[in-house]
């Protein structure tokens, strides 16, 4: 994730360059021409500031409550877990128990 600062040079950098990404991706080294462009659109919409968009939490609570539920009944595996529920992996289910769980 790249801060702040870090977007705003290099959209400095494109501007100053002529709107030329290929070249402010080079000097840089840091943005992919898909990033850059993502950036000078949200700086764009945003009259000359960027804001990080917020995504939806993929599960809800209430998923990772019965996950951690399940986990508890069913003999604390965490692969066996992660199969009955078509969770992706044991190391997101981990995770939830380090929040849910005292």
């Amino acid at each position: 994730m790249y801060s702040e600062a870090d977007r705003l040079r290099a959209i400095e950098l494109y501007f100053k360059y002529g709107k030329k990404i290929v070249a402010v991706v080079r000097e840089l080294g840091y943005p992919t021409e898909r990033h850059l462009r993502s950036w000078i659109e949200a700086w764009k919409a945003g009259d000359g500031t960027i804001k990080s968009v917020k995504r939806k939490p993929r599960y809800s609570t209430a998923q990772k409550q019965a996950a951690v539920d399940h986990y508890l009944t069913h003999g604390r595996c965490l692969a066996y877990t992660c199969r009955e529920l078509g969770y992706p992996c044991t190391a997101i289910l981990n995770c939830w128990l380090d929040e849910l769980l005292p």
